[in-house]
């Protein structure tokens, strides 16, 4: 991720990594990100874990509506922080040449 004029550039890794590491492997790192993110005793991303942890992201962020608004994309449950399920869909739609064909990475043989 880099910063250009102002904004925010996503740099897309998830392709490459999912050939590097098969679906399996990818889902995994998946999983470990979504453990260094999250509230160890509540174990789900919080604004407040998101915030105290966003350094790891290398985002430079200290405005709590941004954080809160990274949150709200992927919140499927209405309850305000990201479970590992609610995490993992939030990563595949943040890269959808994960998902669609014909580089569906995810589901070939």
């Amino acid at each position: 991720m880099g910063k250009r004029e102002g904004s925010v550039v996503f740099e897309d890794h998830f392709p490459a990594m999912v050939e590097k590491l098969g679906a399996e492997g990818f889902v995994n790192e998946l999983c470990k990100g979504f453990r260094l993110l999250m509230d160890s005793d509540k174990e789900l991303i919080t604004l407040e874990s998101l915030k105290k942890n966003s350094a790891v992201l290398g985002l430079d962020v200290d405005d709590d509506q941004q954080l809160r608004s990274m949150l709200d994309q992927g919140d499927l449950d209405g309850d305000g922080c990201l479970n590992q399920m609610e995490f993992c869909v939030l990563m595949f739609r943040l890269s959808p040449s994960l998902m669609n064909p014909p580089t569906n990475l995810l589901f070939r043989d």
